[in-house]
């Protein structure tokens, strides 16, 4: 071997020598886990270790942009707060609302249950006067939605659909005792009248009204049934005409394919069943018109 190799040789040898008995430093977070498993003296960590070291800082956070957020926030933070105190104003309106209107949930109920005597043999004037006394009471809490509802102007249907059902159950049941005492249609504005509301601020909405009618009709086929076993057999055909004629001043209206809708198409199935019980008496000659028409 030649005397310069062998020179460089042991100038190597001697380096590495020296390379090894100096503690590494600590490894960095990267080459944590892998020091783990690898000999702590491993040449294959030197490229990995300076690859750790040799990475860029974290970037510093912009002072301008700090500062910046901080003038910010004042504004946003206030816009924030005018929301909550709208929410809350909101909530608490919504809260004394829908007191009220469990209270006409539960006066409707009692009126609805004093009706159902109709179709028992009982006289007609003690049913509606029972029912007529719980109508007093709803008329008094519709009175304070309206002033409720004055605190709040121009939002009557933010807050409609929290009374919707219930009127819809009320104009139902005022429909049917109007044609107890009349044989007639409730008219928009007479239920509104009797509501103790206005075409103001706080009216009868024209759907609820709607929607109230096709409730009523429900009410006709047990009503027709009974009047008919006790013995009233002229009741069909009045019925049969009245739903007649409802029914054919709805078809007047471009209704959609919505709540409104479902109930008028359930109507027609109120009307055939008093259809049926019609045909019923009339094919035994109980009609009292025809049966003396027939005599003459």
């Amino acid at each position: 071997m030649r005397p310069a190799a062998t020179a460089t040789a042991t100038a190597a040898l001697r380096l590495r020598a020296s390379f090894l008995s100096t503690p590494p430093p600590p490894p960095p977070a990267a080459a944590a886990a892998v020091s783990r498993f690898l000999p702590r003296h491993s040449t294959f960590l030197l490229p990995l270790r300076r690859l750790c070291s040799s990475a860029p800082a974290p970037p510093r956070r912009d002072a301008a942009a700090a500062s910046g957020r901080s003038e910010a926030s004042p504004v946003m933070d206030a816009q924030f707060e005018s929301f909550r105190a709208q929410l809350d104003e909101s909530s608490t309106l919504r809260d004394r609302i829908r007191a009220v209107v469990s209270e006409v949930e539960s006066a409707s109920r009692l009126a609805s249950a004093a009706l159902l005597l109709v179709h028992q043999p009982v006289p007609l004037a003690d049913v509606l006067g029972k029912a007529k006394a719980q109508v007093e009471v709803i008329n008094g809490l519709y009175s304070q939605l309206a002033e409720i509802l004055k605190e709040c102007p121009g939002q009557y249907y933010r807050y409609h659909g929290d009374w919707r059902s219930e009127t819809q159950a009320v104009v139902s049941m005022l429909a049917f005792m109007h044609w107890l005492e009349t044989g007639g249609l409730l008219m928009h504005a007479e239920a509104q009248e009797k509501l103790g509301l206005s075409s103001g601020e706080f009216g009868l909405d024209v759907e609820d009204y709607l929607t109230g009618l096709c409730f009523m009709s429900n009410d006709f086929p047990r009503y027709v049934v009974n009047r008919v076993t006790a013995g009233d057999y002229d009741c069909p055909r009045k019925v049969l005409t009245f739903l007649t004629d409802l029914h054919a001043s709805f078809r007047m209206l471009n209704l959609r394919n919505d709540f409104l809708r479902k109930k008028f198409d359930g109507m027609k199935y109120d009307l055939r069943r008093v259809e049926e019980v019609y045909y019923d008496v009339k094919i035994r000659g109980l009609v009292p018109g025809e049966s003396k028409q027939e005599a003459a």
